[in-house]
């Protein structure tokens, strides 16, 4: 693999091995980790799989904490259902990110040390239950958006991955709605809580596709090599123009006093979010950043040990197979 990769660094800059790569893109094949891949292609991969990764396991804190505090039994069980479902997606993408050449313990560090992300999102707090049903529904909703395209994505693994992520997602979705919509139809104090939620998720949601395709850096050319499927704003729109109706109909009012229908496009218009927002959490001046990564952070110095255990009893097992031998 790493050889494969040395060679890929070598030759990138082959006019022929670039155009036969980007003919083998267009007519939509599958690229897979043991095919010749421009450096860029690679490093692209690796930002992109491993930033999707980490935002699965940074994900799982905002609910994780409100497991044993979940107002019904059956609620306590359908979340711990979907933190262990975050957990299983995460593993996933890190194995598809490993086929790349990297391994798991070195993109761990990246996030670890700051040199990759997570989704903005998970750097806002979820202040009560009313915020559990708000992630499910609309944070849980802007992943699938995102990320059913990437089924269709050029890299083999990450495609393949995304099959059965994108199936849990959509049950996560729909237990988000689901538990906000019991409380949009409950008490009037619970149907407050459920709109101060959407209030305070609302924006932080939008921020999920990334910055407006006019401030995107990686867009266009991820784009050509299909890595990404749609544009930033693209799926932002689509987002929006789904959301809406399920707002009203639960009754509850999407915090944009400009919303309005559009008929001429056949979309609505909003209002952006506040970019400078998502650059100041991108930078790690969020609600929450430093709490996230201190959590991961102490999660990783405490599994330390096992880490250790378990290479010395692989490498104890390879001993014995090599003597046997």
């Amino acid at each position: 693999m790493y050889a494969q990769m040395i060679k890929s660094e070598a030759t990138q800059d082959d006019p022929e091995k670039l155009a036969a790569f980007q003919a083998r893109i267009d007519a939509g094949e599958k690229i897979e980790p043991k095919d010749w891949m421009p450096e860029g292609y690679r490093k692209t991969l690796i930002r992109q799989i491993g930033q999707h990764a980490h935002s699965e396991i940074v994900g799982q804190l905002p609910e994780g904490n409100w497991i044993t505090r979940a107002p019904t039994l059956e609620r306590k069980a359908i979340l711990l259902a979907k933190v262990q479902d975050e957990a299983g997606h995460g593993l996933y993408l890190y194995c598809a990110a490993e086929t790349l050449g990297v391994s798991r313990d070195e993109i761990t560090e990246m996030l670890l040390d700051g040199r990759m992300k997570y989704s903005s999102i998970f750097n806002y707090p979820t202040l009560n239950w009313a915020d559990i049903g708000a992630v499910g529904w609309l944070v849980d909703g802007a992943a699938i958006m995102n990320q059913v395209p990437l089924q269709r994505t050029s890299f083999g693994p990450y495609s393949r991955a995304m099959i059965r992520i994108c199936k849990e997602e959509s049950f996560h979705q729909r237990q988000g709605y689901d538990a906000i919509r019991k409380m949009a139809e409950g008490t009037p104090e619970q149907k407050k809580m459920a709109q101060d939620a959407l209030n305070r998720l609302w924006y932080p949601s939008l921020m999920m596709f990334g910055p407006s395709d006019k401030d995107s850096v990686h867009s266009a050319q991820s784009m050509a090599w299909k890595i990404k499927m749609n544009t930033n704003d693209e799926l932002r729109q689509k987002f929006v123009d789904q959301t809406v109706p399920q707002a009203e109909y639960l009754g509850l009012t999407i915090p944009d006093p400009d919303l309005k229908w559009n008929e001429e496009r056949g979309h609505y218009d909003y209002t952006d979010p506040d970019w400078s927002e998502f650059f100041e959490v991108i930078k790690g001046n969020g609600p929450c950043n430093v709490d996230r990564l201190a959590a991961r952070n102490k999660a990783w110095d405490d599994g330390a040990w096992v880490r250790d255990g378990l290479l010395a009893h692989a490498k104890k097992k390879a001993t014995r197979q090599h003597a046997a031998e």
